[in-house]
């Protein structure tokens, strides 16, 4: 029996809900069509392998990059760790990486510095973005791979990855993209051709989790040279082998093909949002952490005087299920790597709470919320 929760979900930049036409397109694959994509001796496997080219197409499209370019995963997660341990093997060992990645780029960055990499960390500034030309001169010959993610999973800020990609110009280095809080809502940025490795997750845009995909770009007719993480089977030209599951695949392309197609309407509805909560929570005299005007529309990270996260996740449990950050640390309830590199005081930080909505997100009692703060 499930309890009633009457709650407003605000943690979407840890995961959305599933779109009622997305599990559509899923459950004709679990139930009619559950063929192996990778049987070819007779029609249900020809059927699945259908779907997962369908779905190929549907991501293909969505930035621009060939249907060959598209190598599906379990997620963001692991696509990063092919993006960066694919390349262990590399003559050149220099990474530039910021220093306000998520995890599942840090710790790959990590472990390739422990095999004997060089990783140079590029700051941001208060505003919580990092600088182009800090970017570029960071580079050195032997730079194998710059790694900038398109937007903080915690605070939303964009990165500026066009500026970034014009100031790799025609160095070598690959330059990898973390898209897991952008894709499906910005994506002219990501069509840049410079860009050469691009990660996603089906489950940040409405689709499901457990299903996402690394693309490549091919620069000078060659896609990037990756060797795989793991081994047999060969699926994924590969570079990814398994048994690819058809019903997650399918509907990672449907929510990539609503995402593409709604992505007008589904911004100006979490801008109205972000306009209307951030009015009502204002006697709260809370400070945005991060540069406003280069925030997604539904992200917003914010600490009230007086309080710390907890305290504030806490007293609002009953209007508002809010993140202290991102969802893989929030356990821990320590301070973000991100506000501790953006150089916020130790109050600001230890206050920090993320609210995150989409664009079907009800507006939770914002009377409420200010008054259990500010009776």
């Amino acid at each position: 029996m499930t309890a009633t929760c009457m709650a407003v979900y605000l943690d979407c930049a840890a995961t959305t809900p599933l779109d009622p036409r997305v599990r559509d397109e899923m459950m004709l694959y679990f139930d009619a069509e559950f063929g192996n994509a990778g049987s070819r001796t007779h029609d249900f496997g020809r059927r699945a392998r259908e779907a997962v080219e369908t779905a190929r197409d549907r991501v293909a499209a969505a930035i621009q990059v060939s249907r060959g370019g598209v190598f599906f995963t379990s997620g963001a997660t692991e696509s990063n760790n092919l993006a960066l341990l694919g390349l262990r093997d590399r003559e050149r060992r220099h990474i530039v990486v910021s220093s306000i990645e998520h995890h599942a780029v840090l710790e790959p960055v990590e472990e390739l510095r422990r095999a004997g990499f060089e990783v140079t960390y590029v700051p941001p500034g208060e505003k919580g973005w990092v600088d182009a030309e800090a970017i570029a001169e960071a580079l050195r010959p032997d730079t194998v791979v710059v790694a900038v993610m398109h937007a903080n999973n915690e605070t939303g800020i964009l990165q500026p990855i066009g500026a970034i990609a014009d100031g790799l110009g025609d160095h070598p280095a690959l330059f990898h993209v973390d898209a897991a809080q952008t894709f499906g809502m910005r994506f002219e940025e990501l069509r840049h051709p410079r860009i050469d490795t691009i990660a996603i997750s089906g489950h940040k845009i409405h689709g499901p989790k457990g299903a996402g995909a690394l693309l490549m770009r091919k620069r000078g007719g060659t896609r990037p040279a990756l060797r795989p993480l793991t081994f047999g089977g060969g699926q994924e030209r590969g570079l990814r082998p398994g048994t690819l599951p058809v019903p997650l695949i399918a509907g990672l392309g449907k929510a990539a093909e609503l995402a593409l197609a709604e992505c007008a309407a589904r911004t100006a509805r979490c801008l109205a949002f972000r306009q209307e909560l951030l009015h009502g929570l204002a006697p709260l005299h809370f400070a945005i952490h991060g540069d406003a005007t280069r925030s997604l529309p539904h992200i917003v990270n914010l600490s009230v005087p007086g309080f710390d996260a907890e305290t504030v996740i806490e007293a609002w449990k009953d209007w508002a299920a809010i993140s202290d950050g991102a969802a893989c640390t929030s356990a821990s309830f320590t301070c973000s790597h991100v506000l501790s590199a953006m150089g916020l005081s130790e109050d600001r930080k230890e206050g920090a709470v993320r609210l995150s909505w989409c664009a079907t997100t009800a507006m939770p009692n914002l009377d409420a919320m200010v008054k259990i703060l500010r009776p």
